[in-house]
């Protein structure tokens, strides 16, 4: 069975919808919380299991010997190593044949890499066959309010002259998928989108894309703290932004490997395609 964590979530979703794509339903099973959310899933085929990172007996019978998992990581910084612990624990205890993490540039140095490096760590401690699929940036992190971005007419940062390798969720979700359905085992992937861009880029295709004036503001990060949490972001997640920003000013997220064209055998999707859809959203 190829099982999927996390399977109602943004990416995982994405990359539940990429393998059904490629390998039959019957053959395809999804760890998540909640079963309403996973309901369409279970009316396609799906094997459901009804698991919770933070209860480590709910995953007992997620995972069978000879499964190959996507282990998408969980999303509550500062609570994943117990929940991600529980996820290794049960899957080297079923014996599965290959655990393929989400995790985040060998080059990134900001907080939010801590958590990802320890699971690392504790999957290779393991000694279980995996595949460390090491995400870059998602372009939905600067477009999720494209829209109300274009109308402000703003795009805030405090990367100075950082630049930023992204690929939209999609890429991602079919590298993943790529990865499960692969032979290569005990690999790291470096993922990232083709092409490292600015934020003065990205204001210059909301531009383009809306009709709208739209410029980047480079500012200190105390401001761009301020920014966000003013615009309602809880006080720890801007400041986890902030210093992502920190690390994009470092160059951490800049790299172009191509690992992630060549997995999925195409190349990213462009910032000026992923502008378009997000208006016309």
């Amino acid at each position: 069975m190829y099982v999927v964590t996390g399977a109602t979530g943004q990416l995982g979703r994405l990359a539940v919808e990429s393998l059904l794509a490629k390998v039959p339903a019957s053959e395809v099973a999804v760890a998540v919380r909640s079963a309403e959310k996973a309901a369409d899933l279970a009316a396609r085929g799906v094997t459901v299991h009804v698991v919770d990172y933070d209860r480590p007996e709910s995953l007992a019978g997620a995972f069978a010997a000879g499964d190959r998992v996507l282990f998408v990581s969980g999303s509550e910084v500062g609570r994943r190593l117990p929940q991600h612990r529980a996820v290794v624990d049960a899957a080297k205890a079923a014996g599965v044949a290959l655990l393929a993490y989400t995790s985040i540039p060998g080059s990134a140095t900001f907080g939010l890499a801590d958590e990802h490096r320890a699971t690392e760590e504790m999957i290779l401690a393991a000694g279980l066959p995996y595949v460390f699929l090491r995400n870059g940036w998602y372009t939905e992190n600067y477009l999720g309010d494209a829209a109300g971005t274009a109308e402000r007419g703003v795009v805030l940062g405090s990367a100075g002259e950082g630049r930023v390798a992204t690929a939209p969720r999609r890429d991602y979700a079919d590298a993943a998928v790529a990865a499960l359905l692969g032979d290569e085992v005990n690999a790291t992937y470096e993922l990232s989108g083709d092409a490292a861009w600015h934020l003065r880029e990205l204001a210059a295709e909301l531009a383009q894309a809306s009709g709208r004036p739209v410029e980047h503001q480079d500012v200190a990060p105390a401001e761009h703290l301020a920014a966000l949490v003013g615009a309602g972001l809880p006080e720890g997640f801007a400041g986890a932004l902030v210093d992502v920003d920190a690390g994009i000013a470092r160059g951490e997220l800049a790299g172009t490997p191509g690992d992630l064209a060549r997995l999925i055998g195409r190349p990213t999707v462009p910032l000026a395609e992923s502008v378009k859809a997000a208006l016309n959203s």
